[in-house]
């Protein structure tokens, strides 16, 4: 069944956002959420890893634009305005072979039309930093064509 916009206060309304898209294949899991961050994780599988055995530094970027993405919805009525990423940038600090990577998305600014986070990806069992970023995502109102 798709997801139907609503406005996201819990746990469970993310998890419903999953079913059937790229978080349920990529098996991101959201740990928690409030108004001022959002923390999210996924297995490091062969899937996704490149052909030299390392996670793919792709999969890292999808897990910190997820995490700014699903965050910006966060008491948002999604019926009126969504969120869409307008920029995104990361650095790559050292490889990962295999466990967890945990997301930690802060916001540095929300307002009515944009919020920008920085993003944290850690290797869960070594509590190593993997990368950082940022991100902006700008609301646009539903409906809309071309905006």
């Amino acid at each position: 069944m798709p997801f139907t916009p609503k406005k996201i206060e819990s746990l469970a309304d993310y998890e419903a956002m999953g079913p059937g898209t790229v978080f349920a294949a990529m098996k991101v899991k959201v740990e928690a959420v409030d108004d001022t961050s959002m923390t999210i994780s996924m297995p490091v599988t062969d899937k996704v890893k490149q052909p030299f055995g390392l996670l793919h530094g792709g999969i890292t970027m999808f897990l910190i634009e997820s995490a700014s993405s699903m965050h910006a919805c966060w008491g948002v009525d999604l019926t009126k305005r969504v969120p869409v990423g307008t920029e995104i940038n990361g650095s790559h600090l050292r490889p990962v072979t295999d466990g967890h990577i945990r997301a930690i998305a802060k916001v540095v600014r929300r307002s009515r039309t944009f919020v920008v986070h920085t993003i944290d990806v850690v290797h869960v069992e070594s509590g190593k930093l993997v990368s950082t970023g940022r991100m902006t995502n700008y609301f646009i109102r539903t409906g809309v064509e071309g905006a």
